[in-house]
Parts: structure tokens; C-alpha cells; sequence
């Protein structure tokens, strides 16, 4: 028989991830500019130097500017502009390069680095809302909002195909894997005492969050937040369960009711015995006993028999 998959072939291990975010050397993009300017009348000195050498100085000299100028112009993709909260990964002929992730201007000392940007801000993804079975088979519909932000570029673009697309679909994944593990609510005696959607949203939300960060690791993505936003029974099974939680809280406020009324009952007999106010024989009592909890524990108000007689007649 084949063993059950463990937690841990189940999550994405961290030594399979090829790509990490590598920091690349660059210098300030003013700096850069100024060369770059400068080497304007460079080229001209240079073809007029060769020049004055005649014959093949000429030569030389003209294949010195063509290159020289299309050097000159190759730079100009060497500026790298970095806004706020915001990566650059770079490629040199489709391999990874490095990762540029410093806000400012920036020169690059490649021209020829390819340059893919990924923001790193915050977002909210809300999911549609699931439906699926909790624990105890009933069907229930479930959404959560999820709050996440890339922290390294070069996962995020390198070892997923779309990170937009990984998110979602593996957000979901957790929630509904999350949603079949608990029931919706404590009714059924197996569940009491342990953990409900709809009762424990904060060890819920902390369960879906780490659940969602350990599938999105892989894409260099965070979770900083998962909460449940939509939480219900499904139409099919929303009346039934609602008359079932009616009559629960109903069949609780009576136990409380009457456990109240006994304690009142008690009560009194004791302070009537204790008081020597009457003497009441065990008949006395018991008719005592059921007209009290019949005071006590009616829904409606009770109108008062007076008896004229005795209690034996």
C-alpha cells in the first residue's frame, strides 16, 4: 500500500527554488550621464587625430567613429530609473544577471542587460467565493481576502509562470483545503470543544495564512494577512441548518431556565424552613415545587388560582 503524503511533500521545499534575488553592482546614473557626455568630444578627437595621419589613418579613423558611435549610442540603455517599492531583474542574453532594487538613478555597467520591472507593493486579492464541504459534510460557501507583496523579484518572475495567476489559484487551494478540516459550527457533540469557522476566526486566519505562505514561497511572495471575508451555508441546506440552531439556542435557554428555577425554588423552601414561617409537610412541598416551576419556566404569564378550601379537598 502506498503511504499518505506528509505536510512536507505537500509544501515546496526551498532547496528546488533556482532562483534567488542577487544584487548587481551599478554606479550613480549622474555619474554615468557625465561620462556619457564626455564621450561626445572624445569621438571627435579621436577621428580627427587619425585623420591627420592621411592614408590609413582615414580608414582606421572612420571605422574608429561608426564604432565608437555605436557604442555611444548603446549606452543610452544603461540608464535604469528604480521607483519606490519596485525591482529590477536584469538578463544578459536570457540568463539572470541580478536584481536592482534601490529607489534613484541609476548606470548600469552593461548596456546590453535586458530589464523586466516587478512592483513590490502591497495588494489585496479577494477570492470568489468557494463552495465546498466542511468536516462534517455539510456544504458551506467561503471566501477570504489575502494581503501579499513580492519580496524577491527574480522568484516572482522567474520560477512561476504568472505570479498573478499563482496567487490566486493557490490561495484558493489553501482555503478550500483549510475549509474541509473544521466544521462550520459547534452543533454535533464530536465538535464541542474544538475549533469552528464561525467561532475561532482568529486562529483561522492565522492557520490560512501560513497554510497560503508556505505554497507561495516558491514565487518569492509574502502573505501578511488571510481572513475569511464570506462565511455561509449553502442555499440548499441554509433553512435546515438555521431551525437546527434555532432549536439548539432554544433547547440551551430552557436548560438555563430551568436550572435558574430550581435554584429560586430551593431557595425559598430554605428560607421558609429556616425562618419558621410555615411547616410544610412533603405534599405541601411538592404542590409548593410545581407551581413555582410552572410560574417560572411558562413563556406566557401565569393567572393566579386562589383556593378557598384546604389543600386535601
Amino acid at each position: 500500500m502506498q503511504a499518505a503524503p506528509t505536510q512536507q511533500t505537500l509544501e515546496p521545499r526551498v532547496d528546488e527554488i533556482m532562483f534567488k534575488d542577487v544584487d548587481q553592482a551599478t554606479i550613480n546614473g549622474f555619474v554615468g550621464l557625465g561620462v556619457h557626455i564626455l564621450g561626445v568630444p572624445l569621438i571627435f578627437l579621436a577621428t580627427f587625430i587619425f585623420y591627420e595621419l592621411g592614408g590609413f589613418g582615414v580608414a582606421i579613423g572612420i571605422l574608429l567613429q561608426v564604432f565608437i558611435g555605436i557604442a555611444w549610442f548603446i549606452m543610452f540603455n544603461s540608464y535604469l530609473i528604480v521607483n519606490p517599492n519596485e525591482g529590477v531583474a536584469l538578463q544578459f542574453f536570457g540568463k539572470y544577471a541580478g536584481t536592482v532594487d534601490d529607489e534613484g538613478f541609476h548606470y548600469l555597467l552593461n548596456p546590453l542587460f535586458e530589464k523586466r520591472k516587478i512592483s513590490l507593493r502591497i495588494r489585496n486579492f479577494e477570492s470568489t467565493k468557494l463552495k465546498v464541504n466542511d468536516v462534517n459534510a455539510n456544504p458551506i460557501e467561503i471566501g477570504a481576502v489575502v494581503v501579499w507583496k513580492v519580496v524577491d523579484t527574480a522568484e516572482a518572475l522567474f520560477e512561476v509562470e504568472n505570479y498573478h495567476d499563482y496567487v490566486q489559484i493557490q490561495s484558493e487551494a489553501a482555503l478550500r483545503a483549510m475549509a474541509t478540516k473544521y466544521p462550520y459550527d459547534i452543533i454535533e457533540d464530536k465538535d464541542v470543544g474544538g475549533i469552528a469557522l464561525s467561532s475561532h476566526q482568529e486562529v483561522i486566519a492565522q492557520e490560512l495564512q501560513l497554510s497560503i505562505e508556505a505554497r507561495l514561497k516558491r514565487a518569492g511572495i509574502q502573505v501578511l494577512e488571510a481572513r475569511i471575508s464570506h462565511l455561509a451555508y449553502s442555499q440548499e441546506i441554509a433553512q435546515a441548518m438555521l431551525r437546527r440552531q434555532q432549536a439548539s439556542a432554544v433547547v440551551a435557554a430552557r436548560s438555563e431556565i430551568v436550572k435558574g428555577a430550581v435554584g429560586m425554588v430551593e431557595l425559598a423552601l430554605e428560607q421558609l424552613s429556616a425562618k419558621n414561617i410555615i411547616e410544610l409537610d412533603e405534599d405541601k412541598k411538592a404542590s409548593m415545587v410545581s407551581n413555582l416551576l410552572v410560574v417560572l419556566c411558562s413563556e406566557t404569564d401565569t393567572t393566579p388560582i386562589v383556593n378557598t378550601g384546604t389543600l386535601y379537598q
